[in-house]
């Protein structure tokens, strides 16, 4: 009888299990080609690519600067944070803009290479913020100086929204096309409405030291709250009476 060696397939299945990646080189068409389209391969590249610019205004940017951090590692997107403008391609506005920063962030702006991305984070580049209502120099928005692409809402906003907001940019990057990229160039993007200021006297004339107001309120103030008036203001207003009755 013949003998049969059974540790051959045993062993052969052991091999398997312990190393189940094979070194062969298979001669199969659909394991050595790789078909796709010039949009997908050039789309990817710039999705897995992008370098932010290493820019901030106020407090959002220490949100910003805490998704850098190894805690939630911006590193992962393959995000690099540049402080040249000439070598990033997405500009995160993070903090409040007023009147004075919004020329010098309009110039980093443009002085990134196509194509770019904005992103507006915090409700102080979205709508102002709590500035929106009385700051005399706070801009209503990023979108009245430039073109946005992503709004991440909050005060200040948390570093997973700004997770999320990359991959809904990367979303719309992985859409576009080389062919149509000069339809869909960054112009005519901006958002601004015609406010009609009325100019009004100011309030604060700088006689306040003047004011009768300072020495006893309002009489119809006095009497809203229900307040007796001091004996000392009835006097006081005697003897001027008095005086003017002499004059």
């Amino acid at each position: 009888m013949k003998s049969i060696d059974f540790n051959a397939g045993n062993s052969f299945e052991q091999e398997k299990i312990i190393a189940p990646a094979s070194h062969t080189v298979t001669n199969q068409l659909s394991e050595n080609v790789i078909l796709t389209t010039l949009d997908d391969i050039y789309s990817w590249a710039r999705l897995s690519s992008l370098w932010p610019l290493m820019y901030g205004t106020a407090c959002c940017f220490i949100e910003f600067a805490a998704m850098i951090g190894s805690r939630f590692d911006f590193d992962r997107f393959g995000l690099i944070p540049r402080a040249a403008p000439r070598q990033a391609d997405v500009i995160i506005l993070a903090g409040t803009l007023n009147m004075k920063m919004s020329q010098a962030t309009l110039r980093l702006y443009e002085e990134m290479p196509e194509p770019k991305y904005v992103i507006a984070m915090g409700a102080c580049m979205i709508s102002g913020g709590m500035f929106s209502a009385d700051s005399p120099t706070a801009v209503r928005g990023a979108d009245k100086i430039l073109p946005i692409d992503v709004y991440i809402p909050g005060c200040p906003p948390r570093p997973e929204a700004i997770m999320d907001a990359i991959i809904k940019l990367r979303k719309k990057i992985s859409n576009e096309s080389i062919q149509e990229r000069g339809k869909i160039k960054q112009t005519h993007r901006f958002y601004s409405t015609t406010h009609n200021m009325k100019p009004i006297p100011s309030a604060h004339t700088g006689k306040y030291l003047d004011s009768p107001a300072r020495e006893k309120p309002p009489e119809a103030l006095a009497q809203a709250m229900g307040d007796m008036v001091p004996p000392a203001l009835m006097t006081m207003k005697k003897e001027t009476e008095k005086e003017e009755r002499k004059a």
